[in-house]
């Protein structure tokens, strides 16, 4: 069994990762194992900034957005050189085991440097963007979506005041199913996704005559992957004749304390992790799917790609 584990958050942030973090250090500690945090990602393993941790160092950070251990984007650890300074940073702390919160570029680093060393690493999908292959929910992802649902709440009174098209811009990057959940609970009369083709003549028209039918007011949501609002904007403006205003949410959406949802489940799979982790298991990632957790293959989660469910494409499209 193993006696000693890091574990770390890496990539854009999301609400939950500190749930996730916390089961995963209470959970080791209940088993008599060794818990080691690593500071700043891949960035923390390269520089050494690691420190072992005791419960209380995980206590009053579950209602908190972000990570309290930080994150960023490390390009030395995409060379070998890189990697395998990493890996000697952890063997000589004892560390035999090694947990990673993150999306799909975390968890590709930590699938390369799995193969290249040997080390047990078990993955967490950690994005707000839910593009993780094999499993339906990734950690912030659902308060990622509220965030969204909540600034459209807002902006709807607005447009609808001035009878105004709003063109909002959500995160997700190559993905649609940030614009595609908070459209279809958002009301929004068109959602712009990369997995489906769309043409923007074809829906001006369409606007056009809803505005004729005395619609007051348009929300179309538009996945970033599938274009930008400062270029869809005055396209539809111009097509339109109307009145419209574009929001581009950013950063926003990476915050905030997460929901109910999220700790939780962050919160089964940190446990779930740990527990894998010490048992030996490596080259997995947990993940959930009809509702339960279940472990996917480290290296197909990022060698495939998550694709949209056709029935929320469906469902939008008779919604709108």
């Amino acid at each position: 069994m193993i006696k000693s584990i890091a574990v770390m958050t890496s990539g854009g942030d999301s609400p939950g990762m500190n749930a996730a973090v916390r089961a995963v250090t209470r959970t080791a500690l209940h088993q008599g194992v060794k818990v080691w945090g690593i500071r700043g990602g891949y960035h923390g393993m390269l520089d050494e900034d690691m420190f072992e941790m005791t419960s209380r160092d995980v206590s009053d950070i579950i209602q908190r957005g972000g990570t309290f251990l930080g994150t960023a984007r490390c390009r030395r650890f995409q060379t070998p050189e890189g990697r395998m300074l990493g890996y000697k940073n952890l063997v000589d702390r004892g560390i035999q085991g090694l947990v990673v919160v993150g999306g799909d570029g975390s968890l590709r680093g930590a699938s390369t440097l799995s193969k290249e060393t040997g080390i047990p690493i078990v993955g967490l999908p950690g994005t707000i963007d839910n593009d993780v292959w094999g499993s339906e929910y990734t950690i912030g992802c659902d308060t990622a979506a509220n965030t969204i649902i909540d600034a459209m709440n807002k902006l709807r009174d607005t447009a609808s005041a001035h009878r105004r098209i709003i063109v909002l811009e959500v995160m997700g990057r190559n993905s649609g199913w940030l614009a595609m959940v908070s459209g279809i609970s958002g009301g929004a009369e068109y959602i712009l996704v990369p997995e489906e083709e769309f043409n923007l003549d074809e829906i001006c028209e369409s606007m056009k005559a809803e505005y004729e039918k005395g619609k007051r007011y348009i929300l179309m949501v538009v996945a970033e992957g599938a274009g930008k609002a400062s270029e869809i904007g005055p396209i539809v403006a111009e097509k339109t004749g109307r009145d419209t205003r574009i929001s581009k949410l950013g950063h926003i959406q990476r915050g905030g304390s997460p929901t109910v949802i999220d700790r939780v489940k962050a919160s089964q799979l940190g446990e779930h992790a740990a527990l894998a982790i010490i048992a030996g298991l490596s080259d997995i990632v947990f993940g959930f799917n009809r509702g339960h957790v279940v472990s996917i293959n480290l290296h197909d989660a990022v060698n495939n790609k998550k694709q949209l469910n056709p029935e929320y494409m469906r469902l939008a499209r008779i919604l709108a």
